[in-house]
């Protein structure tokens, strides 16, 4: 048997108290957290999205990406 993780956003208290309930009577592990992604991370996410858009992006053709690789 492997362990799976589920990721569930709830909308109202009551889905929150319901599905507390719910997974309680199953006896399941169960963490609740209303940020699911560490705020480093997802700062770092949006500064290369920005970036990309703003096409501040390297761009590397297909016969140099061993090259700039380093393979």
């Amino acid at each position: 048997m492997s362990e799976q993780t589920f990721i569930i956003q709830t909308v109202t208290p009551e889905q929150e108290s319901a599905l507390k309930a719910f997974v309680k009577a199953l006896k399941m592990k169960f963490e609740v957290t209303d940020k699911p992604y560490n705020a480093e991370f997802v700062a770092k996410i949006e500064k290369s999205k920005k970036q990309a858009l703003e096409g501040k992006v390297t761009r590397v053709e297909k016969e140099n990406l061993k090259e700039f690789l380093g393979l």
